[in-house]
């Protein structure tokens, strides 16, 4: 934690704000908690959004040993339908997303120091909403970036499309069809019987039948 804030914090009654800046693939938003505006790192931070509104909430955060990788959720109060449509979209999906809690200087306004670092994950979920009142909200889940260590990776695979969506315009398995799922590393693949077909049993019916004419 930074030295200035730290000793902030130490003070009998500091003011502490919260912050949240998502990267959305053609804008950045950074929300506050509360009705103020504040600079961060050369980066301003306010309490509403013109397109996107304000922040309605958040989960509790907290450290535990399981199986899963942590998360928080949070709301989003959109002012329309057309804020709500883009904060909803799938592209969303992906987005980086910082959560800060920080503290000002009362007398000037200024931020303290540094703002530490609560979570830093990526959009998982999207999901559209009304809360008790009546307004429009969309739901975040945020997941750490370990998440993605759960995934099975199952699209990868020794075939042209794959291939080309890491290397475009390598045509190198331009031509490769009817790859087998199981690629053996180091080892022989299992014996077993296949029934061949095409071209490929017809060498093997010539071959046999050489065999056997010997």
């Amino acid at each position: 934690m930074d030295t200035t804030l730290k000793n902030a914090l130490a003070q009998p009654a500091p003011l502490l704000f919260g912050a949240i800046k998502i990267e959305l693939p053609d804008y950045t938003l950074r929300l506050l908690d509360g009705s103020a505006v504040l600079q961060i790192g050369g980066e301003i931070y306010s309490g509403r959004d013109d397109y996107f509104g304000t922040l309605g909430g958040m989960s509790d955060l907290s450290e535990e040993i399981s199986d899963d990788s942590p998360e928080v959720t949070i709301t989003l109060m959109p002012p329309d339908v057309s804020g709500a449509a883009v904060l909803s979209h799938p592209n969303m999906q992906g987005s980086v997303a910082t959560i800060m809690v920080g503290a000002v200087d009362a007398a000037t306004g200024a931020v303290i120091g540094t703002p530490e670092i609560l979570f830093l994950g990526e959009i998982d979920v999207p999901t559209i909403g009304v809360d008790e009142s009546g307004a429009r909200t969309v739901e975040f889940t945020i997941v750490s970036v370990f998440e993605r260590l759960f995934e099975t990776e199952e699209g990868q695979r020794a075939s042209n499309g794959w291939h080309q969506s890491i290397w475009p315009g390598e045509l190198g398995l331009e031509f490769m069809t009817g790859t087998d799922v199981n690629l053996y590393w180091g080892v022989k693949p299992p014996k077993g019987s296949s029934v061949k077909s095409g071209f490929s049993a017809a060498v093997a019916a010539t071959l046999n039948t050489k065999t056997q004419n010997v």
